[in-house]
């Protein structure tokens, strides 16, 4: 029975990192629109390009996330580099697992509005710092979007999102 879950488990992680599965149960996922399929199938890379396509698109994305904090004087240009670095930083874990995994995995129940907030905040970000170009609203939507990005990172991560909660309201619980 143990031995069952664990390699049930193993497999799973096989799965997340983009390395084939022999059990067929594993590998049924949801049906998405044929253009999801379509890209699936045109990206077939191999482990070492996965892993070198993820390293330079990570550290893309962080690299511009860092150099952003130069620009923190001039927000609309702040703005920009800090979601386009958080974009690359997203788009890093396609290399790993799948364009459509991990569509699949931003769409699971457990983090569908995490996902919706965050690309949103994003979206918000850059239309603050490129259309409007007032650097109050950029500012304040970048806050929104880090906000976003840790309540997003921390969907990953089992039982983080309540922890976090419970000890904001820990925090916050005080009466005067």
């Amino acid at each position: 029975q143990e031995m069952e879950k664990m390699s049930q488990a193993f497999e799973k992680m096989k799965v997340l990192v983009g390395m084939e599965v022999e059990d067929e149960e594993l590998q049924q996922e949801p049906e998405f629109s044929s253009f999801m399929d379509e890209i699936n199938r045109n990206c077939t890379l191999s482990t070492k390009q996965r892993l070198y396509g993820f390293a330079i698109c990570l550290s893309a994305g962080i690299t511009c996330t860092f150099l952003s904090l130069l620009l923190f004087l001039h927000p609309i240009k702040f703005g920009i580099t800090f979601s386009f670095g958080n974009l690359l930083a997203l788009g890093s874990t396609a290399f790993l697992i799948g364009p459509k995994r991990q569509f699949a995995m931003m769409l699971d129940p457990v983090r569908i509005y995490a996902t919706a907030i965050y690309i949103s905040s994003i979206v918000i970000a850059l239309f603050c710092a490129v259309y409007v170009r007032n650097k109050l609203l950029t500012l304040l939507a970048i806050v929104l979007e880090f906000g976003a990005l840790i309540w997003y990172s921390l969907s990953y991560i089992p039982f983080a999102r309540s922890m976090v909660s419970k000890i904001m309201l820990a925090c916050f619980d005080t009466e005067f």
